[in-house]
């Protein structure tokens, strides 16, 4: 452990995010996902002779929104190229990229690290590209088995300096540009199906040293855990091989969830084995400035956005601000809840409490939750107008109302008996009977156990099955025992 505080691991982050079009960037293959191998494949895709690629206009616009949510500057002016190199899974022997112009260059995502702290994750570019095919290796098989269906499919690449020091702001970043594209609609970040995918680029230095350590690239990680987990475990090897006396050799790893273990695939190619050179099939692409309008337009409100406008106009805390953030799906319906209410904390609080952990009991989304938003405001209603506490509404209206969406929240309260008594004259008997049936407690009361007014309060809310108004019953409680 001693040794591990001498170094400074260096982190850089390589994210590819498939975007969600319905056909390929460069052909008009389908880009639907789980189809039988092999089926959405043409001629274009191959790159058979006589054939020509054709720029999909909805990659371009789904690439330069990234681009303005990540801050970034909008290249006005890009060519793609090719960068040759042969894979089973690549048809062409190339792959079509952008080397020299990227569609956004520089910008930033902020994220929050584990000691609570924004900081900046510096991006050197995001690109457009065409992902390759999947290899697949059966277990016990000899042989690849090669599915080109996804050859073609539109990736953007988002590149960070090496300015990641820990695994935990690695997974955080990863995490906040899964956010980030789904609350674009770009792409869904499901990461088991490969949609989003992330390779590391690995290495440390002495802490004072200027010069960085050998790069090693590691792949094959299909979750934010896993990320985190093949960095820790890269880190510790070269550490250990420098302690050892050991060179770190410049390489390409794969990543193995099951042992937490990674392996050697390939050396580490250098730029010029690529043989780069500008597509000579695809014409320069050039941003107008009114197209680059209308896409701003066209820009939803972004995370950290909503964010401040949930603290500054809402005034909430920003833990709550931040959970309600966290899908698009959630902070759209919150706002519509909003709409109905200006009790915005309580608001916060059913969607956060109850909503939530229905939506995660039934694992469904907030799209396909029953209540209307305006429903959710009508209880809340109830509630501010001291016609019902929370506790009855969470746990007996809010469930009923799931079963009967089709009733009015307040038509529904009233068929259960469940709107709370405000009535002096109906609630003036149970308290006398309370304080009569426990007169050692008032006699403490009145010697200053001043706590004991809650076990009076509990005691009228038991005899009137829940239904009592306690703020009536406070004032009852107050004037009897004064």
């Amino acid at each position: 452990m001693v040794a591990f505080n001498k170094y400074t691991p260096v982190i850089g982050l390589e994210v590819h995010a498939q975007l969600s079009t319905l056909s390929k960037i460069f052909a008009a293959d389908s880009a639907m996902f789980g189809e039988e191998p092999n089926t959405n494949v043409s001629v274009i895709t191959l790159a058979h002779p006589g054939t020509l690629p054709k720029l999909n206009k909805m990659t371009v616009e789904f690439a330069i929104k990234m681009g303005i949510a990540c801050n970034s500057e909008i290249s006005r002016w890009q060519i793609f190229d090719r960068k040759n190199y042969f894979y089973p899974d690549l048809p062409k022997g190339y792959q079509i990229t952008q080397d020299k112009t990227p569609i956004c260059k520089g910008g930033y995502v902020t994220i929050k690290t584990s000691s609570g702290e924004k900081l900046n994750i510096v991006l050197n570019r995001i690109h457009l590209e065409e992902d390759a095919g999947k290899s697949i290796h059966l277990e016990n098989e000899v042989d690849t088995l090669i599915d080109l269906n996804r050859a073609g499919v539109a990736l953007i690449e988002i590149v960070t300096e090496p300015v990641i020091h820990t695994s935990e702001d690695a997974s955080a970043f990863l995490a906040e540009v899964r956010k980030l594209v789904r609350y674009l609609d770009i792409c869904d970040g499901n990461m088991e199906e490969g949609s989003m995918r992330c390779d590391a680029n690995v290495s440390v230095k002495l802490k004072d040293a200027k010069e960085l350590g050998k790069k090693v690239e590691v792949k094959n990680m299909n979750s934010m855990r896993n990320v985190q987990r093949a960095i820790d475990r890269e880190i510790a090897r070269q550490i250990e091989l420098i302690e050892n006396g050991e060179a770190v050799i410049s390489e390409t790893r794969t990543f193995d969830a099951n042992t937490g273990l990674t392996h050697s695939m390939r050396t580490k190619e250098e730029l010029n084995d690529y043989r780069y050179f500008p597509d000579p099939d695809l014409s320069p692409l050039q941003i107008s400035d009114a197209w680059l309008t209308s896409i701003k337009s066209e820009m939803p409100a972004l995370p950290n956005e909503r964010v401040d406008r949930y603290v500054n106009e809402f005034g909430l805390s920003e833990y709550d601000a931040l959970v309600l953030t966290d899908t698009k799906e959630i902070a759209i319906y919150f706002e519509e809840v909003c709409l109905h209410t200006k009790n915005y904390k309580a608001a916060s609080n059913w969607i956060m409490g109850p909503v939530k952990s229905y939506l995660n009991d039934h694992l469904i989304e907030v799209s396909q939750f029953s209540l209307k938003p305006e429903d959710i405001a009508a209880v809340i209603h109830l509630i501010d107008e001291g016609k019902m506490n929370f506790s009855i509404a969470s746990k007996q209206l809010f469930p009923a109302l799931l079963n009967n969406t089709h009733v009015k929240v307040v038509e529904l309260a009233k068929q259960l008996n469940l709107i709370q008594d405000s009535d002096v004259d109906s609630l003036l008997p149970l308290v006398n009977q309370v304080l009569n049936e426990f007169p050692q407690k008032v006699e403490e009361y009145k010697k200053g156990k001043k706590a004991l007014i809650s076990l009076f309060m509990g005691e009228v809310m038991k005899r009137s099955k829940g239904k009592a108004d306690p703020k009536v019953i406070n004032e009852l409680l107050q004037k009897k025992l004064h």
